[in-house]
């Protein structure tokens, strides 16, 4: 079953770099208590997560967050380290939280998982405002690029719901 608007985040566990290493997150302590834009991607450092939805969000971070929204969070279903240096490599800087869902738990448990010719299991583009955990808004990709998923609706899906 896919999630919808109005469905709560399911528990599992990320993975994350910090100031210390590496470390295990659990969703609620993402999303709890807290307005947040969520996006996923297929994969880090392939072209179109490159190129347009990564560095949108980045660029349009400020104007995100000026919003009411606490943070951004990417996740990808890449290992750990894969994920560090492609924050590294694009930048994000505290901007952007990026997650590790190695194992695709969280891609299977919201119904967003999708197997990939010559990459494997990975995570549907998409996007997300959730508040406190339950989702507000929900953008899914249903054909190639970044349609309707990118920073640009999440500012406009903002506006709206300020």
């Amino acid at each position: 079953m896919t999630i919808a608007v109005g469905d709560s985040l399911p528990e599992v566990n990320f993975m994350t770099v910090t100031g210390d290493g590496h470390q295990s997150v659990a969703t609620d302590v993402i999303f709890a208590g807290r307005k947040v834009v969520l996006f996923g991607v297929p994969g880090a450092f392939t072209p179109t997560c490159s190129r347009n939805h990564l560095p949108g969000f980045l660029s349009n971070a400020d104007a995100i967050k000026a919003k009411g929204v606490d943070s951004i969070v990417c996740v990808t279903v890449n290992d750990i380290h894969v994920v560090n240096a492609w924050s590294k490599h694009a930048g994000t800087n505290g901007k952007i939280i990026m997650l590790s869902d190695g194992d695709g738990n969280f891609a299977r448990a919201i119904g967003l998982n999708k197997s990939m010719s010559g990459m494997g299991e990975r995570i549907r583009r998409f996007s997300m405002i959730v508040d406190n955990g339950v989702v507000r808004k929900l953008n899914v990709e249903d054909k190639p690029g970044v349609n309707v998923s990118g920073a640009d609706t999440i500012l406009e899906q903002l506006l709206v719901s300020a």
